[in-house]
């Protein structure tokens, strides 16, 4: 019979969501476990998601001198195989400082780490198996509150020749073996238009299919259409609702892409990404009473139980946003409340979005198309990068920030950016939001000159114009 190891709390997954779940009820002196199946903590987040595919286009970008080629008339002519040695050991670099990282967080905060891989036995233990060692017997492990925080994985459409080694998913792309000529990605999501971008700016030639009418339906239209714009004056395609019939490769060389429009491609690889499935097969949620939808994300409600009201979900595992930043709150608010502890009681209801494309793209609160949905009065106000003197300074001539405003209110509706630094310009409209603040906020505020940030307060001068001969 095996010893029976009891905790107050026991995470499953060390990902940016158990990572600081287990986090926050230790601080508050719960005794915690947080068991992971890689040999690694961070989860997708470190190895696979969030940081590989942001550091690979900050070295792209280093590397390839792409933000500077115009502007100082530069050609830059890369060795595809030395180059991807190099973005290979910074990616290597980050990887292990952050699992160093969170291995002292949890260190500090007396968390105790299991390898293996978990499975309920009951609503209130697991076992835990570590494969990596066969003859180590299984753990047992109960507790009154558990956290199922395993992230998600790239889905894998049936009929689609992943056993070729130049078709790949996210995950599998970060273990190529050149950079490629040529590169279709299939799928117009965050994750296929960042990694377009990214090969994009190594030399590759990009083509990026998409079914629906525009890539990343979900920001503003305005955004959206000029990242496309962006990537065809480079050189790249975007095909829009289009799709892959078949892929096939050509005997002793290229891959051919078939496409529904009767279009043919011939690539050196492809790069599926058509949307991810919860991380949960195998840990016998049944025996726990805990229910998934078709993808195996789980089910939750506002204060993240699931249906085994002790038991938590949080992160990719329980799907939209599915972004790093939101999962950690989700997170800390589980476990606030599931040892009723009065920190933190919701996630803030106003959160930026980031997209790590070729111009960076982030936005918060509501797109036009939406407010024109719900009936909702606005103007917008626009400044251009190419307007402003910090923008000529670094040669970013594509950038555009846009407000949206109520009308006659002028309160702040919304913020989207395209265009350098945009994850960072984001979070000055993202706090006149949470305060509740009109566009004439950044009228009277005084920015650092040459900025960026500047550009707040142009695009307000914009937006009240707009409005004025509107009356």
């Amino acid at each position: 019979m095996l010893d029976v190891e009891h905790f107050d709390l026991i995470v499953i997954g060390s990902g940016p969501a158990g990572e600081k779940g287990a986090a926050q009820a230790a601080y508050f002196g719960k005794k915690v476990a947080i068991i992971e199946k890689a040999p690694a903590v961070g989860g997708a987040g470190v190895h696979t998601g969030t940081l590989p595919s942001k550091t690979l286009r900050e070295a792209a970008l280093y590397l390839t001198g792409f933000r500077k080629r115009e502007l100082y008339g530069m050609t830059l002519d890369l060795d595809r195989r030395a180059s991807l040695r190099r973005l290979m050991g910074r990616l290597n670099a980050v990887t292990g400082e952050q699992v160093e990282q969170i291995s002292r967080n949890l260190d500090r905060h007396d968390v105790t780490l299991v390898h293996g891989a978990a499975s309920f036995v009951s609503p209130h233990e697991v076992t835990v198996h570590d494969a990596r060692h066969p003859g180590q017997p299984e753990r047992r492990l109960t507790a009154g509150v558990f956290l199922i925080a395993t992230g998600s994985s790239p889905l894998r459409p049936a009929g689609v020749p992943f056993e070729d080694r130049d078709v790949e998913d996210s995950d599998t792309i970060l273990e190529l073996d050149r950079i490629p000529e040529s590169l279709a990605v299939v799928g117009g999501g965050v994750i296929g238009c960042e990694y377009a971008c990214i090969f994009g700016a190594l030399g590759a030639r990009i083509t990026i299919i998409e079914g629906r009418p525009a890539l990343m339906r979900f920001l503003d239209q305005e955004m959206s259409d000029a990242l496309s714009s962006i990537l065809e004056c480079d050189g790249h395609q975007v095909r829009l609702g289009d799709a892959v019939q078949q892929i096939t490769r050509v005997p002793g060389g290229p891959l051919k892409l078939a496409l529904k429009s009767g279009a043919e491609l011939l690539v050196d690889k492809v790069l599926y990404s058509a949307g991810r499935a919860g991380n949960t097969s195998g840990l016998a949620l049944d025996r726990a009473g805990v229910t998934t939808d078709e993808k195996g994300r789980l089910l939750v409600n506002a204060q993240f139980q699931t249906s085994t009201p002790h038991i938590y979900g949080a992160g990719d595992v329980i799907g939209s946003p599915a972004l790093a930043s939101v999962s950690m709150e989700q997170a800390r608010v589980a476990m606030c409340h599931a040892f009723e502890i009065d920190y933190k009681t919701r996630v803030a209801a106003i959160t930026p979005f980031g997209i790590y494309t070729i111009p960076e793209i982030s936005m918060v609160g509501s797109t036009e198309e939406e407010l024109t949905g719900r009936g909702v009065a606005f103007e917008v106000g626009r400044a251009r990068y190419e307007n402003n003197a910090r923008g000529q300074i670094t040669g970013e001539r594509d950038g555009i920030l846009k407000l949206v405003f109520e009308v006659p209110s002028r309160k702040l509706l919304g913020v989207h950016i395209i265009g350098d630094h945009a994850t960072e310009l984001i979070h000055v409209g993202q706090m006149a939001m949470t305060a509740g603040a009109t566009i004439d906020v950044f009228i009277q505020a005084v920015f650092n000159f040459p900025t960026l940030s500047e550009l707040y307060k142009y695009a307000a001068y914009d937006g009240l114009g707009r409005l004025a001969r509107r009356s």
